[in-house]
């Protein structure tokens, strides 16, 4: 492994090339991600960095808490017996109480993956 330096001023520093990243932007949990390496643990971050897996490390983060809400969501709506016969019968009812499982869920899912480490 060949390194080259590049001097500014007095010091050489080495001239890093992080790899080609895919063109996929990050969901919003990813970015949620990405921002709590950066403030709460940035050995961590600049190690995912540094190694090339951050983007990877981001996009399975997403893509785990995308999956896990979808999950969640249609298992809580079933135990509380929200189905469509509710959404045909009282539209309000049925969207306040989506809502309610919907921010549930995802107080679950910034809890267990997105912050968790």
């Amino acid at each position: 492994m060949e390194l080259t330096y590049m001097k500014v001023g007095d010091y050489y520093i080495p001239n890093l090339i992080l790899d080609d990243q895919p063109d996929k932007p990050l969901g919003r949990y990813g970015r949620m991600r990405q921002k709590f390496l950066e403030d709460h643990h940035p050995g961590t971050y600049n190690r995912l960095m540094l190694s090339g897996k951050l983007w990877t490390h981001l996009a399975d983060t997403d893509t785990a808490c995308q999956e896990r809400l979808d999950t969640l969501i249609s298992a809580m709506a079933k135990r509380e017996g929200v189905t469509e016969a509710l959404k045909a019968s009282d539209q309000m009812a049925w969207v306040g109480r989506m809502n309610n499982i919907r921010n549930r869920a995802e107080e679950i899912i910034l809890h267990e993956l997105v912050y968790a480490l």
